[in-house]
């Protein structure tokens, strides 16, 4: 069956106009008051100038089974003008989630909305549509999210951006982790996020991963049993991307990283996709989900989002169909003598890797490929390079899930052999794929193509850099700024790279947060802004004349292991103006 007939087939996806059968949809069984619960809230996503999608998950307070509910949605939070009303089935088959996406809605306007099993009632969410296609709106205002592990610090952050007056919220990915118990994830946690028990759950040295959908369906579960992540669904309107811990921690296509092997999975990765796509409100009216298609890639989640002239947000996937990394760790492990099955040598082949090395592993690959490796895809990267040209919008705003900007450390002549060398600090990122990071920033120079800004998560800090088209800035032209926020609660950067360069001749490098910091912008002379020690989100302000983004920064857990009863540390503000690629620091202040 193809995508629509699976979509019809399993009443997975409901589509109805706004104004359309009010009369006829009903939902009420009878049955008494408390009954039912929406324990995972209510969402709404991928607003477009006349649509929404709207999601809750409506289970039975007592035993199982399937729910009939319906779906109101009004221009007023009283439902007394009530516009459209839709049917829904919350079935076992998709752990009693429903999404419908309500069409032929008025642009540019605010919207209440509620879902109703019998006597019971949700919460009443909030949204937005988008400015109508061929509007200039004075002025858009977004925030975006990323990595919030459950098991680490704490998520007040999400406290913050609740009171945030915004459009919408994207969320750039890592929206759940999925190990318990891994060694990034040893520190302290606030109280209300206790441990997670996984049904069916992997061992791999003291952590456990996801292994199953119901493995999956319980974090995101979890998750979203937070109060504070809840509040944010009903308030705004998300649009969400994923990144790796989706599925498994630095992962390609059905592939993990967990040891050198990179073992395949294909089970477990179209586990994950499944969970994703139940738990996310996505309009799949527009990108597909096939549970029929056995294959790995089952899911397309890469798209885009027009907001009048003003602002084009383009969403990609840097998972799904991205290459091996380009220093195979299994080959690598051989070069040292190591295990290339058990061991694990993610320093060296993915983080601090030599540029020699992974020149010398780049034309390897490119000879065997026939190309050179990259990270979206033939087919992506085509609709990539067609939607950025053919965008009319004053900003081209880039969904993009890992750092676009440069990190090199030149030890040439500054430490002993084997250490004096010039380092790629993140070959997971763009770094890692030169030619074809080249080729997608070279397309943008050759076609002309002004005021794009990457927004950018997964890296765990602050950072404002800008992009050239050869990543020299002696050489090289401006063509992009790429904004990157840090995640929500998972230890930084910096924390990563202090615990991994433990003894070594690199610990001078990571002496203190300042220290590193300092170290970034001496060898990377494109950093606006660099902070790689932080927890927090990130809003921007867009008019036609400026890009604005304010980097909110927040405290880490008391000295009693709770969270901090005034979180925010500092406020950060970066203004782009357009035509320009000079990001320039306005504000600093704790």
């Amino acid at each position: 069956m193809d995508r629509r007939d699976f979509l019809r087939s399993a009443a997975y996806f409901t589509v109805a106009g706004a104004g359309a059968g009010l009369a006829a949809c009903g939902g009420a069984e009878g049955a008494a008051p408390g009954s039912y619960t929406f324990p995972q809230g209510v969402a709404s996503g991928d607003p477009k100038d006349t649509s929404v999608v709207f999601w809750t998950r409506c289970v039975p307070r007592s035993g199982s089974g399937n729910v009939n509910l319906r779906l109101d949605v009004a221009t007023d939070d009283a439902f007394g003008n009530i516009v459209a009303q839709v049917a829904l089935s919350a079935t076992a088959a998709y752990d009693n989630t429903v999404r419908a996406k309500v069409t032929k809605l008025a642009p540019g306007t605010s919207y209440s909305y509620r879902f109703v099993a019998d006597a019971d009632i949700s919460a009443t969410g909030r949204t937005r549509t988008a400015p109508a296609a061929a509007s200039s709106p004075a002025q858009l205002r977004f925030a975006w999210m990323t990595c919030q592990d459950w098991s680490i610090n704490h998520w007040a952050a999400m406290e913050l951006m609740a009171a945030e007056d915004v459009d919408f919220i994207v969320h750039l990915g890592d929206y759940i982790y999925e190990t318990v118990g891994a060694a990034f994830q040893k520190g302290a946690a606030e109280p209300a996020h206790g441990r997670i028990v996984l049904p069916h759950g992997v061992a791999i040295g003291d952590a456990v991963y996801a292994d199953s959908v119901d493995d999956y369906r319980t974090l995101y579960r979890t998750y979203r049993g937070d109060a504070r992540l809840q509040e944010l669904h009903r308030r705004f309107p998300m649009v969400a991307i994923w990144d790796d811990h989706e599925f498994s921690d630095d992962c390609w296509r059905d592939h993990q990283t967990y040891t050198n092997a990179n073992v395949q999975q294909t089970a477990r990765r179209r586990s994950a996709n499944q969970a994703w796509a139940e738990y996310m409100p996505v309009d799949w009216g527009d990108v597909s989900f096939d549970l029929a298609n056995a294959a790995y890639d089952n899911i397309r989640i890469y798209r885009d989002f027009r907001f009048g002239t003003l602002l084009h947000l383009v969403m990609t996937d840097q998972r799904l169909y991205r290459d091996d990394h380009v220093v195979g760790e299994a080959a690598y492990a051989r070069l040292l003598q190591h295990d290339a099955v058990g061991g694990n040598d993610a320093v060296g082949a993915r983080y601090f890797v030599p540029q020699p090395l992974l020149q010398q592993f780049e034309a390897l690959d490119t000879a065997a490929l026939g190309r050179a490796p990259g990270i979206l895809g033939a087919t992506q990267a085509q609709w990539w390079k067609d939607t950025m040209k053919n965008s009319g919008a004053t900003w081209k705003v880039w969904g993009n899930e890992v750092t676009l900007n440069r990190m090199w450390i030149d030890l040439r002549g500054q430490a002993p052999a084997p250490y004096d060398q010039r380092y790629i600090v993140n070959a997971d990122g763009w770094d890692g794929f030169p030619a074809h990071r080249a080729e997608m920033l070279g397309y943008l120079s050759a076609q002309g193509i002004r005021n794009v800004v990457a927004i950018t998560g997964d890296l765990h800090a602050f950072q404002c850099g800008v992009v050239y088209d050869n990543n020299d800035p002696a050489t090289g032209k401006a063509v992009a700024v790429d904004f990157v926020g840090a995640g929500i609660s998972s230890a930084s950067f910096y924390r990563y790279l202090a615990a991994g360069a433990g003894a070594t001749p690199l610990a001078p490098l990571v002496a203190t947060p300042q220290v590193f910091d300092g170290v970034m912008r001496a060898h990377n002379p494109a950093f606006a802004y660099v902070d790689h020690d932080a927890q927090g989100y990130s809003v921007a302000t867009v008019t036609a004349s400026a890009f604005s983004v304010v980097f909110n920064k927040v405290k880490p857990l008391d000295a009693n292991g709770g969270k901090p009863a005034s979180p925010l540390a500092k406020r950060t503000r970066i203004v782009l103006q357009a035509g320009s690629t000079t990001p320039v620091v306005t504000d600093d202040v704790a």
